[in-house]
């Protein structure tokens, strides 16, 4: 058997995988689809065909013999995307570690270096394997010499040989080139002979074998204009068949040895990492079987050794290890909880002093000593999801008093847009440790040796951490606002909210009684009965029964999804009945269903989970049960505040809600002068609007003006186009584009502010709130238009949107202190967006109401004053 040698055309390749595989981005912004494109590719290769040596061509530039031949050669080429660029560097980093060689040449192709390896190797008795998305290549193939050809994406490969080609098009290999002599080839810009496709060639050689036979035989070609053509056009033929052609003779080499393959693994393991190649890095020790490494003697376990910690369950033991931490004056921790529940409690605690780790189990006899410690404002604490802590505090009565940092907290403001915080990820990340952690072990979290490990960890990262913070000046922030709120976030979720249990019993039957009701009328509309929550079956009575406008198709069939729905209303009635169903059923489902399950045996009350570490913009979110996407406007959505109500030994709900917050935050940042004049002056900002923009005085302003003025308003905020405008407010785009033309005349500065941010964004990459808040915009360069476009908008957005977000979390921190301090009873127990709901007793009502106020509106100093608007009622609804 003759040894095996695979050539592979780089430039092809890392081109269709970059486009085959959607975007991928490490958490640090690293473009990798072409990367992983190819390197599943590459894997595959090496298994299946089991190479003895191979290389990876690369064309070196545009500029070759062909183009100084022929200025036109591939001039119609889009210049390669950015998103591209960037990982033809990484690529060649992953094929060095590999040990895999790279060749390029100036002057020629990728093609070019190909073909004479090819012809070189092949002459040596080597098997040649070509493994190219390129049809080019075809001409390549001879005895010893065989074509993988990528069909679809990168994973499907076609064996092409001499048999398959004559077969699949009837040619030759040396045919190949004269294909392109005769019809050119639109990708090369190669030019061909005008009129001659693909089959008008495929004849004329098939009759005459070759491009030089048919121009020496011109006379015989059938078709005047064919004939006249190939007079005409002799030389761009000959050109294109000289252009189209693989050189096969460069002053190169063909040594065996220079391209044998030897993976340096534990490199290869660090950039799978660092690329964060999950998949490919957990089987990294299979990749390479029979095949020399470089490093085979340094490969480490992937596996991270997890051994069993030492284990303080006595009084005195425990008393030891507190009495330790209080003399270092610092620990750094896991706190290992059995769930996400405010009151699920802690199972043990994972601690680590002057570098030696010890777990205490909840069950030992000194466990109290572990709350005696987090109440010493003398100790230090690094931890992990800190807010268990607290919980565990707040349960039993007590507070935290040590000083604390969180290093999940840190991770999320130096990347938001992340969507976890797993310390593995984290110590790859900022610590360079590559840990792979045992998998398929879901209690891994709850055992002390994975909690000693963490605990270990997180005092490490906390110093690298720190500095990023500082850096990128995000450690007042951290601080200052951040960190506090995990004290009152905590506190809010312990203290829970209290249901009315027999009225959510009441107005669970009322709405499924109405549900029903709809179906009925539903039925009644359509003169038959069907499945309502069928999108085939409802399609065909909207669309080919009722004879409605065909909004949406889908694969499947017609689309009814909520914007087709919206986009029909009015214009039949079961449109209405409808989007009411949807919306009953929807809230009976998230709210009504499951509350009554949510409702703590012991306590009485819900108990949500404030999400401090989930939005990029730095806003909060919760969940179990999500109370923040309650309708506002909706009947049914003030019907279900209606269901929470004060507590026992408390009278009132109150609700404080910040006025027009982003606009306020838009009109500082932005400095404009209408916008500050109209909030300084108390002025009806869209009534004000409205008159601004139709010309008029603010008092023949009409509720529809001041609704669209409303719209054009907070859509500014979010960079509205015309098409969404119009959308929302029921206009054409041509009166939406006017509408906003028209904003943009009377507040230029606004239309001056977000110019700038979004030029910065181009520039920096990032945006920042006013208190330093940054939100990194890895396609805010994209050749894409509608990826760099959402980021675009998201730039506009989110200083005005994460500065709102941190004025709320600067509030409540101000609030929870202010309460805390006057030692009142009344609590607060959720935040809303812009709104914060407490519980409050009737004696401290209007001393709560004041300091509520007084805390919201003087949170931040901004060019204009911050509103807050404070009511009070027996529930939820009558204080909104």
């Amino acid at each position: 058997m003759p040894q095996r040698f695979i050539i592979i055309d780089g430039s092809s390749l890392v081109h269709r995988a970059f486009h085959a595989l959607p975007m991928l981005r490490t958490a640090d912004g690293l473009h990798t689809n072409a990367v992983y494109g190819f390197t599943t590719m590459l894997v595959k290769l090496l298994a299946d065909y089991k190479p003895d040596f191979l290389a990876v061509a690369f064309d070196k530039g545009r500029v070759t013999f062909r183009t100084e031949t022929y200025s036109q050669y591939k001039a119609q080429r889009q210049a390669t995307p950015g998103e591209l660029s960037e990982q033809f560097p990484l690529l060649r980093e992953l094929l060095q570690a590999f040990g895999i060689t790279t060749i390029e040449e100036a002057g020629f192709e990728a093609d070019d270096i190909i073909g004479t390896l090819a012809a070189k190797a092949s002459r040596q008795g080597y098997e040649v394997l070509i493994v190219t998305g390129d049809r080019d290549a075809l001409q390549l193939i001879g005895p010893e010499t065989k074509v993988l050809l990528t069909k679809r994406g990168i994973s499907d490969m076609e064996t092409m040989d001499t048999a398959a080609l004559k077969e699949k098009y009837g040619l030759t290999p040396a045919q190949i080139i004269d294909m392109k002599g005769l019809m050119g080839d639109s990708s090369d810009n190669i030019p061909g002979v005008p009129g001659v496709g693909e089959k008008t060639a495929g004849k004329l050689l098939a009759q005459f074998g070759s491009l030089e036979n048919v121009l020496a035989n011109i006379d015989q070609v059938s078709g005047k204009k064919l004939q006249e053509n190939l007079r005409q056009f002799t030389d761009q033929a000959i050109l294109s068949k000289q252009l189209a052609t693989i050189v096969c003779n460069m002053d190169m080499e063909f040594i065996p040895e220079n391209f044998g393959i030897h993976p340096e693994t534990q490199t290869v393991k660090e950039l799978f990492a660092k690329f964060e190649f999950k998949t490919l890095l957990a089987k990294v020790d299979t990749l390479f079987p029979g095949i020399s490494s470089r490093d085979a003697g340094e490969i480490q376990s992937p596996a991270v050794e997890l051994s069993t910690p030492a284990i303080a369950a006595s009084r005195s033991e425990v008393a030891a290890v507190c009495a330790k931490v209080r003399q270092q004056g610092r620990m750094s921790c896991y706190p290992v909880s059995p769930g996400h529940s405010p009151l699920a409690g802690l199972i043990g605690l994972a601690l680590t002093c002057a570098e030696e780790t010890v777990y205490i189990p909840a069950e030992a006899e000194g466990w109290n000593g572990v709350f005696d410690l987090l109440a010493d404002s003398s100790v230090t604490i690094v931890a992990y999801d800190s807010k268990k802590l607290y919980n565990a505090c707040q349960a039993r009565g007590t507070l935290v008093q040590a000083q604390v940092t969180d290093v999940l907290i840190a991770a999320y403001l130096l990347d938001p847009t992340a969507s976890a915080y797993p310390l593995d990820v984290l110590a790859k990340k900022y610590l360079e440790q590559n840990v792979i952690l045992p998998a398929g072990d879901k209690n891994l979290p709850l055992k002390p040796e994975f909690a000693a490990w963490a605990s270990g960890i997180t005092g490490q990262l906390q110093a690298v951490l720190a500095v990023q913070l500082k850096n990128t000046g995000l450690d007042k922030l951290f601080e200052e606002v951040e960190m506090p709120l995990v004290e009152a976030l905590s506190a809010m979720e312990v203290a829970g909210i209290s249901v009315d249990r027999s009225y959510l019993r009441e107005m669970a039957v009322s709405i499924a009684g109405k549900v029903d009701q709809l179906i009925d009328e539903i039925y009644l509309l359509a003169d038959e009965q069907f499945n309502v929550n069928s999108t085939k079956q409802l399609g065909v009575i909207l669309f080919e029964k009722l004879k409605l406008p065909i909004i949406k198709k889908t694969k499947t069939g017609y689309s009814t999804d909520a914007e087709v729905l919206e986009k029909l209303a009015g214009q039949h009635p079961l449109i209405d009945k409808l989007l009411e169903y949807r919306m009953l059923t929807k809230l009976k489902s998230t709210y009504l269903d499951g509350m009554e399950g949510l409702i703590h045996p012991e306590s009485g009350r819900i108990h949500t989970t404030f999400n401090q570490m989930v939005t990029a913009t730095g806003r909060l979110s919760s969940s179990e049960p999500n109370l923040q996407n309650i309708p506002i406007r909706s009947d049914i959505g003030r019907k279900i505040r209606e269901l929470f109500v004060p507590g026992e030994e408390y009278q009132y709900i109150m609700s404080a809600d910040y006025s027009q917050i982003e606009l306020r935050v838009l009109a500082h940042m932005a400095g404009d002068a209408s916008l500050l004049e109209a909030f300084r002056h108390n002025q009806d900002i869209h009534t004000r609007t409205a008159a601004e923009v139709f010309g008029i005085a603010m008092a023949e302003v009409t509720p529809e003006m001041r609704a669209r003025a409303k719209a054009v308003n907070f859509g500014i905020v979010y960079g509205i186009s015309d098409y969404g405008l119009a959308r929302d407010i029921g206009v054409s785009r041509k009166e939406a584009s006017y509408y906003i033309e028209s904003y943009f005349a009377n507040y230029q500065g606004v239309k001056r502010y977000i110019d700038e941010v979004v030029a910065g964004a181009h520039r920096d990459g990032y945006v920042t709130t006013l208190f330093g808040r940054r939100r990194h915009l890895p396609d805010i360069n994209s050749s894409n238009f509608n990826q760099r476009s959402f980021a675009e908008r998201t730039a506009m957005n989110t200083p005005i949107q994460g500065a709102a977000a941190d004025i709320i979390k600067i509030a409540m921190n101000k609030v929870y202190a202010a309460l805390k301090a006057k030692q009142l009873k009344s609590r607060l127990l959720l935040q809303v967006h812009d709104e914060l709901v407490l519980e409050v007793t009737e004696n401290e009502l209007d001393q709560v109401a004041a300091l509520v106020k007084q805390a919201m509106e003087q949170a931040v100093e901004l060019d204009v004053p911050l509103v807050a608007e404070v009511k009070t009622g027996s529930n939820w609804a009558q204080a909104k």
